[in-house]
């Protein structure tokens, strides 16, 4: 089969990691007999550079028509002070909103053999856990009016949090989708004791819930969240939740992997397209130095093969790869363990490469 895949590196550590899943993928596709076409767009910081802003109309347009896109990172020390308005950072934004790519599935799986990088203790980790965050990814106050204005105490700044039910609804239906999957159970995350539009979020949830009478729901604070995914990660199998909480916890239950090196993303709607990245930032600090962790990217390249390309028996041969690469003691400076062999970006490539190689098609 043959795809056409939007190739977007970005800014930092992002070329790097884009580049490791790429060449998982073309082994991928050697082995199963496929063909993935790359075309190259750039976005972030090196787009401000070239084109004045983060995102420009013909990457838009090369992104609608591909099969998926594999994004990088954006952003570094040397944009900070640009206005929020061409920031590198809306680059990855205006993606999202273009494909509306309003899901963002974020995985976060303890691997059994670097548990010890986990900063839990072994009483809390016990056999590991499995989360999946069920993000909304295009409404809620990263995408609500903001400004600044003359307040009370003189400037002020704003940003609103706004849903509709017709947003929390849809997200709801794909977290329960996703929850018939695997274990059946389902935590919603709001504040609805303080905020009006966690209060809708949680009503909206409730309803749908009524259709999934086989799924055990419970709802809980956000901030309890944060400190139950510390206290018992592995009370918690899917977690839905907006878009600010999502980004917070999510990043949370990263470290509680070991390493936000480890995990990666997918951002999916009703359409084919969606866009897959890690979900670590642009490094900017260990840019170019082969230092950068690839396995959060090309996880995102697995669920990308799953997802949007419709292969899952190539996307379970490519995460098979990873964990037994992984379990073998190779690894980035981001996880290192007693024991275990450190690696540059391209050695622990070419390592999930070769065992790719060797079980992929069994």
């Amino acid at each position: 089969m043959e795809f056409n895949i939007a190739k977007a590196p970005g800014d930092g550590v992002g070329p790097e990691v884009v580049e490791a899943a790429v060449k998982v993928l073309q082994k991928t596709a050697e082995l199963f007999g496929h063909r993935f076409n790359f075309q190259h767009i750039d976005v972030g910081g090196i787009s401000i550079d070239k084109n004045g802003v983060p995102l420009t109309e013909e990457a838009i347009e090369i992104a609608l028509n591909s099969d998926a896109v594999l994004f990088g990172s954006v952003g570094g020390p040397k944009w900070d002070d640009l206005p929020v308005e061409i920031r590198p950072e809306k680059a990855v934004l205006g993606l999202r909103k273009s494909l509306d790519a309003y899901v963002n599935l974020r995985p976060g799986i303890l691997y059994s053999s670097i548990k010890d990088a986990s900063p839990l203790k072994d009483e809390i980790i016990k056999d590991g856990f499995d989360i999946c965050v069920v993000r909304e990814l295009v409404g809620g106050i990263y995408f609500g009016e903001r400004g600044i204005r003359e307040g009370k105490y003189g400037p002020e700044a704003y940003d609103m949090e706004v849903y509709s039910e017709f947003e929390v609804r849809r997200i709801a239906e794909k977290a329960f989708s996703i929850a018939e999957t695997r274990k059946k159970k389902l935590t919603s995350v709001d504040k609805a004791n303080v905020l009006q539009s966690s209060r809708l979020w949680r009503r909206v949830v409730d309803e749908v819930a009524k259709k999934h009478p086989d799924i055990r729901v419970e709802h809980m604070y956000v901030d309890n969240a944060a400190m139950q995914l510390v206290r018992d990660p592995a009370q918690f199998d899917v977690i839905v939740t907006s878009n600010m909480f999502g980004d917070i916890l999510s990043d949370e239950i990263s470290m509680l992997t070991g390493s936000i090196g480890l995990l990666p993303s997918a951002s999916i709607g009703d359409k084919k397209t969606g866009i897959y990245e890690p979900i670590h930032g642009s490094a900017p600090d260990i840019a170019g130095m082969d230092k950068a962790n690839p396995v959060g990217a090309i996880l995102s390249a697995a669920m990308m093969l799953e997802h949007s390309l419709g292969l899952s028996n190539e996307a379970c041969a490519v995460k098979k790869a990873v964990e037994k690469t992984i379990e073998e003691g190779w690894q980035t400076s981001d996880i290192k363990r007693k024991g275990g062999r450190i690696a540059s970006t391209k050695e622990l490539t070419e390592a999930i490469c070769r065992n790719l190689e060797i079980n992929g098609t069994n």
